[in-house]
C-alpha cells in the first residue's frame, strides 16, 4: 500500500502523508485527523467494521476504503457508507482506480471555490461543480453542474486554466478546458460531460489530453 500511494503520487503530483497504525483500537483512542482511512477487516481486538461503525457516530463524511480479503464483508460495508473495498493482494491497477475515485470524493468534499467576477456582481463557484470552460472571442463562459445557463465573464482560457490547475482540470483544445471529474465517456477524438455536453479534443492536444484523463481515472501508467 505505501508503495501504491507512492506510485499514484508520483504519478498525478499529489503528496500524501501517511500514518501506519497496527489496530484500530490504537486508532480510536486517539486524535487521528485524516483524509481517508484504509482500513483491514480482520484486525486484533476491535475488527476494522466495528471501527468503522464506532467512526461513522462522529464522522459521515472521510472516505473509509476497506482493505481486506474477507470479502464476505462487502455487502456490510453499506452499513458504513464505506467508499469502497480492495481485495488483497491489491494490484496497483485496481488500486489506482479506487484511488482516483476517492481523491475526486476528496474534492468534492473539499468544498474548493473559484471567485468569478461578472457583470451582474461576484460569484462563487465550487471547482466540483465547474463542468467545463470554453471562450468564444473575448468571453469565458463557465458551465456549472445544475445550471441550465453557463456564467459569461470576460477574461482568458489561460487565465482560467491557471487558476484551476492541472489536478482535475484539463486543457482538451483551444477553446475549452474541462473538469475530469465530469468526463463520462472518452473517445479518440472527443469528450462526453457530466452534463451531455460533446467537446471536440483538438489534434495538437489529443496526446496530453488522453493520456492526462486516463491518469486521472486510474487507467495505464
Amino acid at each position: 500500500m505505501r508503495a501504491h500511494l507512492a506510485r499514484f503520487g508520483a504519478e498525478k503530483g499529489v503528496r500524501f502523508q501517511v500514518e501506519v497504525l497496527s489496530s484500530a483500537l490504537e486508532l480510536l483512542d486517539s486524535d487521528h485527523q485524516c483524509d481517508i482511512y484504509f482500513l483491514d477487516i480482520g484486525l486484533p481486538g476491535i475488527n476494522g467494521m466495528e471501527a468503522a461503525q464506532i467512526i461513522r457516530q462522529a464522522d459521515e463524511a472521510t472516505p473509509i476504503v476497506f482493505v481486506t480479503d474477507l470479502a464476505q464483508y462487502a455487502v456490510r460495508g453499506y452499513s458504513v457508507d464505506a467508499l469502497d473495498f480492495m481485495l488483497k493482494p491489491v494490484r496497483y491497477e485496481d488500486f489506482a482506480l479506487r484511488m482516483g475515485r476517492a481523491l475526486r470524493v476528496l474534492q468534492r468534499n473539499a468544498g474548493a471555490t473559484l471567485s468569478l467576477p461578472t457583470a451582474d456582481g461576484l460569484r462563487i463557484v465550487r471547482l466540483a461543480d465547474i463542468v467545463y470552460v470554453e471562450i468564444l472571442k473575448h468571453d469565458l463562459y463557465w458551465h456549472i453542474e445544475g445550471e441550465a445557463e453557463p456564467i459569461r465573464q470576460r477574461g482568458s482560457l489561460k487565465a482560467a486554466e491557471e487558476e484551476l490547475g492541472t489536478q482535475s482540470f484539463c486543457r482538451i483544445a483551444a477553446s475549452h478546458i474541462v473538469n475530469m471529474a465530469h468526463v463520462v465517456r472518452l473517445r479518440s477524438g472527443s469528450v462526453t460531460m457530466s452534463d451531455g455536453s460533446e467537446l471536440a479534443i483538438s489534434h495538437s492536444r489529443k496526446a496530453e489530453a488522453t493520456k492526462a484523463l486516463a491518469r486521472f481515472a486510474g487507467v495505464g501508467a
